[in-house]
């Protein structure tokens, strides 16, 4: 326990024990200079205290109200999260736009829409483990800014090989956003509203979707742009430029924003910390930061922290070496009990989550595609999706000798529109909901719905039932995905979030990869197959949230 910038010494009700009770396996009294001789330590409740001069994290962050700052916070974060939506399910759209420029086949475009996943899975925990060593908001400003230059030329890349190159490092940054974005944002949050903000973050993603599906309707059919001496740059590249936009908007509006407290706390550096509080309290109550009550932090120091003191006097060189040395330590504190069990199991969840979110959601306007184009070649008589598949690949525009056609029916952009737009009352329904009714039962609810909506896929029978079915998946996998994403933020220790969460999201990314590239293979040449896996792995995955502790309404580790 650590009592930081000692104020004037009051009355409080406090039991002093002597430190080695005090003080856990993971955590160690330390000595910042500024209590002489401590010997002891106060182990005190600073809600039950007759004033709030001391106080632990949550606390704190209570004490500084809740508003401006936090709206501020929501809107920054939830663009990044918008960000890193829009930048990953562009592809979808673009795959039918592209098929005759990049000559794409369905094994190309699966493939296209997996090289995100792997940049992703690299980036992942490169980016979470040093966000978990020097800090998220300087890593999310680095991730903005590489991931907007990779889109820009990615859209004036003219061959398949240079395109999937720069999608490649356009997924290496996009992999760093989700868990450094969701730890930063979590780590602001007092207990009681983190679940509902975390699920209201996570609806950003829904509105991610929507404007990729809204702009890619008004911009790619339009058939905007043109070529010069061989060079094209056509209405589905200038769609890719405008998913850029939201990149550098990022980078910059972070630069408007503190560096978590929380993580600050856990490296050692609790003055700053209390800097930190002092701004947003006076950011939400409009006071003096003078008048915000704490002026001593309580708290468990992990073993790897140190004093302020010390970190300054630690020689610049070496911070390479201990930026290097704390990654790999990070990473092996995920893989030794108790952390082993947290890790293991949020692995497995978000690899056979991500294989049904993404192994079908990236396919659909695909689907919305192959079906309008048998429902005009046949006048609207009614087939199942194998059918329907049957015939684009032996008959129709898929088919060996087929004339390529890049033009995309308006309609198809419509029904992609619809789809995501049925993921917001699901949305709203998680926000109000996520702490009363728990993150297990939103998760465990979410995978057998969107598993059962995946097997039911099989049995449609027109274009009306398809896009039924896939507007129902979307909505409730988006329920689930926010579920999800507060659970495993909240299940690792601040140390190890980042990292914890980024190697969720390297399974996560295998997950995508695993799912487009195999539904792809199947969807061609077995036909049934794609969706009853994904049904299976769905509803498998998400009975493993059972064996993971209870966050809701828990102060973070």
């Amino acid at each position: 326990m650590v009592e930081t910038d000692p104020g004037p010494k009051k009355p409080h009700n406090c039991d002093v024990k002597d430190e080695h009770q005090l003080n856990g396996p993971g955590s160690k009294t330390v000595d910042l200079g500024v209590v002489p001789s401590l010997k002891t330590s106060a182990k005190c409740d600073p809600e039950k205290a007759p004033n709030s001069e001391k106080a632990d994290f949550e606390r704190a962050i209570e004490l500084t109200g809740y508003g401006r700052f936090h709206y501020l916070l929501l809107a920054v974060c939830g663009l990044v999260s918008t960000s890193e939506e829009m930048d990953v399910i562009s592809m979808s759209f673009i795959l039918p736009s592209a098929q005759c420029d990049l000559n794409l086949t369905t094994q190309t475009k699966g493939w296209l829409n997996s090289i995100i996943f792997i940049g992703m899975m690299v980036g992942a925990y490169a980016w979470g483990s040093v966000a978990d060593s020097v800090g998220r908001k300087r890593v999310l400003i680095a991730i903005s800014v590489v991931n907007g230059l990779a889109i820009v030329a990615s859209s004036f890349s003219q061959n398949y090989e240079l395109f999937m190159l720069f999608r490649f490092i356009n997924g290496a940054a996009l992999g760093g956003s989700g868990p450094v974005i969701w730890s930063y944002f979590a780590e602001f949050q007092p207990k009681k509203k983190r679940g509902a903000m975390l699920s209201f973050m996570a609806a950003f993603w829904t509105l991610g979707n929507l404007f990729v599906a809204g702009l890619a309707w008004v911009i790619i059919p339009s058939e905007i742009g043109g070529t010069t001496g061989g060079f094209v740059y056509n209405s589905w590249r200038i769609f890719l430029l405008v998913m850029s936009l939201p990149s550098f908007l990022v980078a910059a509006l972070l630069f408007l924003l503190p560096e978590s407290p929380k993580f600050l706390i856990s490296t050692g550096r609790h003055e700053a910390a209390l800097e930190v509080f002092r701004g947003i309290y006076l950011m939400n109550t409009g006071r003096s930061k003078e008048e915000y009550p704490v002026k001593q932090l309580l708290v468990d120091v992990p073993v790897r922290a140190k004093p302020e003191k010390q970190l300054e006097e630690k020689e610049p060189k070496s911070k390479m070496r201990r930026m290097l040395s704390d990654i790999m330590e990070n990473s092996k504190q995920l893989f030794v009990p108790p952390i082993l069990k947290f890790t293991t199991i949020s692995i497995t969840i978000n690899f056979t989550f991500h294989i049904g979110y993404y192994g079908l959601m990236m396919w659909f306007p695909e689907m919305f595609n192959r079906f309008d184009e048998w429902s005009r070649a046949s006048g609207g008589a009614e087939a199942d999706i194998c059918a329907v598949t049957a015939y684009v690949t032996q008959r129709g525009s898929h088919s060996a000798g087929a004339l390529c056609d890049a033009h995309i029916r308006s309609d198809v952009f419509m029904d992609s529109l619809i789809t995501v737009a049925a993921a917001i009352p699901s949305n709203i329904f998680a926000v109000l909901g996520m702490d009363r009714l728990g993150r297990k039962f939103f998760l465990v609810f979410a995978t057998f719905s969107a598993g059962f909506c995946s097997a039911a896929m099989y049995f449609v029978y027109n274009k009306t039932n398809n896009l039924i079915v896939s507007a129902i998946f979307s909505s409730v996998i988006s329920c689930g995905n926010a579920s999800l994403d507060c659970l495993i933020t909240e299940v690792f220790p601040t140390n190890l979030r980042a990292t914890g969460v980024a190697v969720s999201m390297v399974a996560a990314r295998l997950g995508g990869i695993i799912g487009n590239v195999v539904i792809a293979a199947l969807l061609d040449t077995y036909c049934p197959a794609p969706t009853f896996i994904v049904a299976v792995l769905l509803a498998g995955g998400g009975l493993m949230c059972l064996f993971l502790p209870n966050t809701t309404r828990q102060a973070l580790q």
